[in-house]
């Protein structure tokens, strides 16, 4: 069994070639710089790992990674929109650099390029593989405009802020999961641990990027610290404190959302901090964790097989970029 590592490795070699064509250089110049940006590559190198979990790692299985890195950056590119992020991984973004008009059409044909990919697969479960992408690319879209349709709300649930961020990021780790697995060869129930496993480890993942969008070092996460908070982004750690805080703090809190002063990080921060939200935020984290593990451990195949799987859960979840 290889590592994260070796499989990431792999897949940057494999993945780091031209995927447009030359002309008009004024659209893929820019797709292609978005992928240069580079990135954990997270999502395709778990597809590797659920084949490798059951099998060899079959041919078929590159090109549905390099499909599910595609996707995955197409909708990055569109979110940065969303978001009017001018930062990615450190960069500029692409809406930044070229403008909104070409950032949508390099995510457009981002998504296309990566249907090409997909269209290469020779596997006998090529239509079940189609059937749980184009399900998986919906969820992730309908859980964008929850995303944003949170952002015009007071007050969100911790209940339902969860169940987008599952749609928003969990499904897509899940899918890549299962969608190596499926190459595989695993039996259903197999197929549903592995998916579980994915769904919530994939929530662990966004407690973790919640807290560092808010506590993390911008120098190592690459984004403007509080960027959540500028856009009054309902996230684990605004729910909960809008939950927790009492009195003064509360109305403070509400305020700061309203008002959007210059200072506003920096306050909405002491708050959290006040509150105690970033503690909870890393138990939350861990109970998602575990979850996630356990459906790993519930898995039907050699315990050491699964080794790269815990190892990688680590990391995601401890990460501090």
């Amino acid at each position: 069994m290889q590592t994260f590592e070796q499989l990431s490795s792999q897949f940057s070699s494999f993945f780091n070639q031209a995927h447009f064509p030359a002309q008009p250089d004024t659209l893929y110049r820019p797709a292609e710089y978005f992928l240069s940006l580079g990135g954990k590559r997270v999502r395709p190198v778990c597809c590797l790992m659920g084949n490798e979990l059951f099998d060899e790692i079959l041919p078929d299985t590159w090109q549905v990674a390099t499909a599910i890195e595609l996707f995955h950056n197409f909708t990055l590119i569109h979110d940065d929109i969303m978001d009017k992020a001018p930062l990615r991984r450190g960069m500029e973004t692409v809406h930044t650099k070229y403008g909104e008009p070409t950032a949508l059409l390099a995510g457009d044909v981002m998504l296309v390029v990566a249907y090409d990919y997909l269209n290469k697969v020779k596997s006998p479960h090529f239509h079940r593989l189609v059937s749980l992408f184009n399900t998986t690319a919906k969820e992730v879209c309908e859980g964008q405009q929850l995303d944003m349709d949170f952002e015009k709300q007071e007050t969100v649930s911790l209940n339902a802020y969860l169940h987008m961020i599952e749609l928003k990021t969990s499904v897509l780790l899940a899918a890549s999961l299962k969608l190596g697995a499926i190459l595989g060869g695993a039996g259903e129930g197999n197929l549903h641990h592995i998916y579980e496993f994915g769904k919530n480890l994939g929530i662990a993942f966004q407690v973790q990027d919640d807290y560092l969008d808010c506590f993390g070092d911008p120098a190592k996460f690459g984004k403007q610290p509080g960027g959540d908070i500028r856009s009054n982004k309902k996230t684990f750690l605004l729910i909960r404190a809008l939950e927790t805080a009492v009195g003064a703090d509360r109305e403070k809190l509400l305020h700061l959302l309203a008002a959007n002063p210059a200072d506003k990080v920096e306050k909405v921060l002491a708050i959290y901090q006040k509150a105690g939200v970033d503690q909870w935020a890393m138990e939350l984290k861990n109970q998602f964790l575990e979850k996630a593990l356990q459906h790993l451990e519930d898995i039907a195949v050699l315990s050491k097989r699964k080794q790269p799987l815990r190892q990688l859960a680590d990391f995601l979840v401890q990460r501090d970029y």
